[in-house]
């Protein structure tokens, strides 16, 4: 008896091997915290900053995972991500760098926007590589996609409050332990104070623009390409309850109104490049019952621009040009930084000498929009030229490239999704930036392909 106590059978160590495995399996509660309790983040103060903080846990479990023996899953074209950091981080020789007609300036001046990039592409570097990891068990792809769809509900419900109370902002918990200096810089009150609207001056007069709950009313915009397919997804493919696609409807229509009014001219080209490429998707593969319905959703769109107050709304936005030539002036300059530094750029972004009819016009308190303009602040692929170079550009653009072409053949409801998403992405990038929740949510969706085509192995 003593020594069959002391040297157990081989069935009584099996349950034990088996919950070590157990134990070594990712936690899913980093990837639903950071999306499911997104509106409290929002409200805390964290809304951008909780990407980086949920990265460390995840970056924790990732090591724990790798050190007990599991492997560590990497994306198809990782490689090409990894070079993208590394131009990044050459970056920093770059800082002290003026290239012509920018607001001279030094290495250490230019170091905390420098460290904030930096910092952000490698910690969504972290969600992308662990929301790939995740069990099955512990995250299942259905509920995956929901929570992506809830975003796209909580981003629906800030247009709206955006609308219907645009001056609405309060004091974020976290921005009251700031000491007073932090809190009145610009930029981190972008991070950490929460507003429903940016009142801008567009159509001859103050016009709010939605943006909550991500600050930016082009944030909100390009957030809404990059989250409508998963509510269409989830609403529709993955449920047969009447109820829930009557509530899908019902979001669905809710969100034109904010769609509209936020002016957002990027916004609306990126549904139609979404649209379009979800069409030639499915109409390849035959599915015209579904590209029949694609063909009704648009048809219903224009009817209901063309048949109330929102068509007057789009035809003036059209018509309104003011940014057109800030923007065209802020791209001539980031393309001619390639010139000087064409293969890791400089580092950071730049501020214009002046403006775009004379140097001696500058940024002043009666007249924020009259010089001193961000090169690379216009879009992610101006960004990219100026401040990584062809190098940093050819990367990261490669990077997506590789998984569009490695998940070509998923054409699963959540493989469109995320694949549309992408492509959308890619019409971004030349009016919007990526940094930081666009890229987090065009890295979760690369997630969903990759998870997608690892069940099928």
């Amino acid at each position: 008896m003593t020594a069959l106590a002391n040297h157990p059978s081989p069935q009584a160590a099996a349950p034990s091997t088996g919950l070590l495995k157990r134990a070594h399996r990712l936690p899913a509660w980093p990837v639903t915290g950071l999306l499911l309790l997104y509106p409290l983040w929002w409200a805390l103060g964290l809304g951008t900053l909780i990407f980086f903080l949920v990265a460390v846990p995840m970056l924790v479990s990732l090591l724990r995972h790798r050190a007990s023996g599991q492997l560590v899953k990497l994306p198809p074209g990782f490689l090409l991500w990894l070079l993208f950091l590394a131009v990044v981080a050459l970056g920093l020789f770059s800082l002290g760098a003026d290239p012509a007609g920018t607001v001279p300036g030094t290495a250490a001046s230019r170091l905390v926007s420098y460290t904030y990039r930096l910092g952000g592409y490698a910690a969504l570097t972290v969600i992308l590589v662990y929301a790939g990891n995740v069990g099955r068990r512990e995250l299942p792809q259905q509920r995956f996609v929901r929570l992506l769809a809830w975003l796209f509900v909580i981003t629906v419900a800030g247009g709206l409050l955006g609308m219907a109370a645009p001056t609405f902002e309060f004091t974020a918990p976290l921005e009251l332990l700031l000491p007073h200096h932090l809190r009145e810089n610009s930029f981190i009150q972008s991070l950490v104070h929460p507003t429903a609207a940016q009142i801008m001056n567009l159509l001859g007069g103050e016009t709010p623009r939605p943006g909550a709950p991500w600050g930016y009313t082009n944030t909100w915009g390009n957030n809404v390409c990059l989250l409508i397919g998963w509510m269409l997804v989830a609403g529709w493919s993955l449920t047969r309850s009447r109820k829930v696609k009557t509530g899908t409807a019902v979001v669905l229509l809710a969100a034109m109104a904010p769609i509209v009014y936020s002016l957002n001219r990027g916004l609306w080209i990126g549904l139609g490049v979404m649209a379009l490429y979800v069409s030639v998707r499915l109409a390849l593969r035959g599915r015209l019952a579904a590209l029949g319905l694609v063909g009704v959703a648009g048809i219903a769109v224009v009817v209901a621009v063309a048949t109330t107050p929102l068509g007057d709304v789009v035809s003036a936005r059209l018509e309104d040009g003011k940014s057109n030539g800030v923007r065209m002036y802020t791209t001539e300059k980031a393309v001619g930084g390639v010139a000087e530094s064409p293969l890791i750029g400089f580092g950071s972004t730049r501020n214009t000498i002046g403006g775009r009819n004379s140097i001696a016009v500058g940024e002043s308190d009666g007249c924020e929009r009259c010089g001193n303009f961000t090169i690379g602040g216009n879009g992610q692929l101006w960004q990219l030229l100026f401040a990584h170079g062809l190098l940093g550009t050819g990367t990261y653009l490669g990077f997506f490239v590789v998984g569009l072409w490695r998940f070509r053949r998923d054409a699963t409801p959540a493989g469109l999704a995320a694949s549309a998403a992408i492509v959308s992405s890619f019409a971004a990038m030349f009016w919007y930036n990526a940094l930081v929740t666009p890229l987090a949510l065009t890295f979760l969706a690369y997630a969903v392909l990759w998870r997608n085509r690892l069940e099928s192995r």
